[in-house]
């Protein structure tokens, strides 16, 4: 009876053995929660952004979609750019849906409140692309970590294009985005020693089509000032430079400033050629194999070059990539531990999360409007490529 009972007792054991055997051989799958903005003012950005966070798990993982034996799983979330809903849909995406990380989202309102729900769910959080500077600032906690450029680095940027004086004044939209730029911009202008004075600041509605009264204001404060004579422009979506243009700033010996922006906007600006501008990426700037694979890849597919968000999108992916390598895990203390310092590779060549505050430390463009544009992409010239180096952006996370 007893020798039964033991080879009963052996059997279950060896039973119970096999189910973990076979468990262990099935990983779970690997779930990234992607929220954007799909719906509003910022769609296009979102849906660069996707195809880009796509194509970047796509190239990363040879076609696959797997990783170290684990099939990759994307949850897209689309968060209307309303705060309220990214802040529910990122709950929903630790807690319902138990991904292992997440990245987003479009609109900085919306990213900003999702902040805090990474902090009570202890899981990382990659904002891409939204810039304001306070999600890396006073808004921070230490499962932030962000990809896309804030900005302070977009005004440090274009300020290096001032630094031998003369007169500035900003129009910029009433939101977040707006005057976060606008805060940015003057901090940078002192912090790169540039002699130019900011004389006015326009802030306009997110949905502003009549910018007559607007530019006036503009031209008024600029016109009697130092040269040279210079209209900042920080606008998401679409840009109102060529409003600006058609009511001839130049009689009053101002120029525009426009930030970069996305390929269909800039094919509005064919004509203004010799504008200069900072940007973040442009297709035809970086000279590297995940560059040269994201535009011929995106160009056979969709029939025009990757833009501004794409490859955002393919930078986030990158850093998703690297970051469970390295940490040969998707545990969120050891992902930190990883990500701190952190290099990885993106279209735009190396970046690197800072430990202090996990921004990414980025090369910006320097840009000129083509005189000989071949075609309707060809559009920007490089005047030089800014390397991270020389972009002092500040901690202000207080860690």
């Amino acid at each position: 009876m007893k020798r039964k009972t033991f080879i009963k007792a052996g059997a279950l054991a060896l039973a119970v053995s096999a189910m973990w055997t076979s468990g262990a051989a099935v990983a779970e799958d690997l779930k990234i929660a992607l929220i954007a903005g799909k719906t509003g003012a910022l769609e296009a950005y979102a849906k660069e952004t996707e195809t880009g966070f796509m194509l970047g798990l796509e190239y990363l993982t040879g076609g696959k979609m797997e990783l170290n034996g684990r099939k990759i799983k994307v949850l897209v979330k689309d968060d209307q750019s309303k705060p309220d809903m990214g802040r529910t849909l990122l709950a929903e995406a630790y807690g319902d849906d138990h991904v292992d990380i997440a990245v987003g989202t479009t609109s900085s309102g919306s990213a900003i409140a999702m902040l805090p729900v990474a902090q009570e769910y202890k899981k990382v959080l990659i904002v891409e692309p939204a810039v304001a500077d306070a999600i890396t600032g006073e808004k921070w906690n230490r499962y932030i970590f962000r990809t896309s450029r804030n900005s302070i680095q977009d005004g440090l940027a274009a300020a290096g294009l001032l630094k031998s004086g003369g007169s500035v004044a900003f129009l910029a939209q009433d939101y977040a985005f707006g005057h976060d730029g606008v805060k940015a911009a003057r901090e940078a202008l002192t912090a790169v020693g540039s002699k130019a004075k900011v004389v006015h600041e326009e802030y306009a509605p997110q949905n502003t089509t009549d910018f007559t009264a607007a530019a006036q204001r503009l031209f008024d404060a600029l016109k009697n000032k130092p040269e040279p004579r210079v209209l900042a422009i920080i606008w998401a979506g679409a840009n109102p430079m060529s409003k600006l243009a058609d009511m001839k700033p130049e009689r009053y010996g101002i120029s525009l400033a426009p930030g970069g922006n996305i390929l269909p906007v800039l094919k509005t600006w064919k004509s203004y050629v010799g504008t200069e501008g900072a940007i973040y990426y442009y297709y035809a700037f970086p000279k590297n194999p995940m560059n040269d694979w994201l535009v011929a890849e995106h160009t056979k597919r969709f029939k025009a070059p990757p833009d501004f968000f794409t490859a955002g999108g393919f930078a986030a992916a990158s850093a998703v990539v690297t970051a469970i390598n390295k940490a040969k895990s998707t545990d969120t203390e050891k992902l930190i531990s990883a990500m701190e310092g952190m290099e990885f590779d993106t279209p735009k060549g190396k970046m690197n999360f800072r430990k202090e505050d996990h921004q990414a430390m980025q090369v910006m463009y320097h840009f000129r409007i083509k005189k000989d544009q071949k075609n309707e992409w060809d559009l920007l010239d490089l005047v030089r490529e800014i390397p991270a180096s020389e972009l002092p952006v500040p901690i202000r996370n207080k860690r």
